[in-house]
């Protein structure tokens, strides 16, 4: 089974060397790295100091926007993906995180063929830089601005319509964990994942995503897991936490619980 990562999303008030350190000091193998903390430290001081850390990156976060929901134009969400792709690749990122950007007035078929031809545009950057792209589906209660993916089914058919090994899913816990079918479909959804941000709740998102530690919520993301690794996925799984229950909460705590939670699921495997 893959190692565990936690995405700098979790430890929100830390700056990114204190995530570096803090990561490395509790045992964490990799992380996820949030391209608005990398951009503050440095980009590249925050390079050099993750090669010295020995942690890998197992997700980059974040690039898309390419509906204009966001305020930018088409072309500067394409201009900006490339420089995400461009620090991806020198970051040796398992993938990048892409978004679609939200509905914005658009019929949802214009908005999936504004989100396919981006894509499409961004394959030749993609190989020159090593680079995967994930596009990450979102439960419909909180997809709001970011992305007009909010079934599996969808995103499905967006990668294979696509056909190329550089566009892959970024599958969350806490999105599909609360579908009741989901330990059934991870056979075929295994393959064309990169990345897997791992997080419990208790409660389905509502506009706002309130996920709580691993083990604190009643997600099955333990089998998940343990499907995903019978189903052959070996990449990263990345704990992304955020929300009421966890922005209080001690953050070398949330490492440690994390941590011991994967561990014990680990040792049950």
């Amino acid at each position: 089974m893959a190692g565990l990562s936690v995405n700098e999303i979790t430890t929100y008030r830390w700056t990114f060397d204190q995530d570096v350190a803090r990561y490395r000091a509790a045992g964490i193998e990799a992380i996820g790295v949030w391209r608005q903390k990398l951009a503050d430290y440095g980009e590249p001081r925050g390079i050099d100091l993750l090669r010295e850390s020995g942690l890998r990156v197992s997700n980059l976060l974040w690039a898309g926007g390419f509906t204009g929901s966001d305020g930018h134009s088409y072309d500067e969400s394409i201009d900006d993906a490339r420089e995400a792709i461009g620090l991806a690749g020198a970051l040796k990122a398992d993938c990048l995180v892409v978004y679609s950007g939200g509905r914005n007035g658009h019929t949802q078929n214009h908005a999936r063929r504004l989100f396919a031809t981006a894509l499409r545009e961004l394959l030749p950057e993609c190989e020159q830089r090593d680079v995967v792209l994930a596009i990450e589906p979102m439960h419909p209660g909180c997809a709001g601005e970011w992305t007009i993916l909010t079934g599996l089914d969808e995103a499905l058919a967006l990668v294979d319509g696509i056909g190329h090994p550089r566009i892959k899913l970024a599958f969350d816990t806490y999105h599909w964990g609360h579908d009741p079918a989901i330990l059934e479909r991870l056979p075929d959804l295994a393959p064309h994942i990169a990345v897997v941000h791992l997080g419990d709740g208790l409660a389905p998102p509502d506009r706002e995503q309130n996920r709580c530690c691993l083990g604190e919520g009643n997600l099955p993301w333990t089998d998940i897991v343990r499907g995903l690794d019978r189903a052959g996925y070996r990449g990263h799984y990345d704990v992304e936490l955020m929300g009421e229950a966890v922005e209080h909460r001690d953050y070398c705590e949330l490492l440690q619980k994390s941590k011991c939670a994967f561990h014990r699921l680990l040792a049950s495997c």
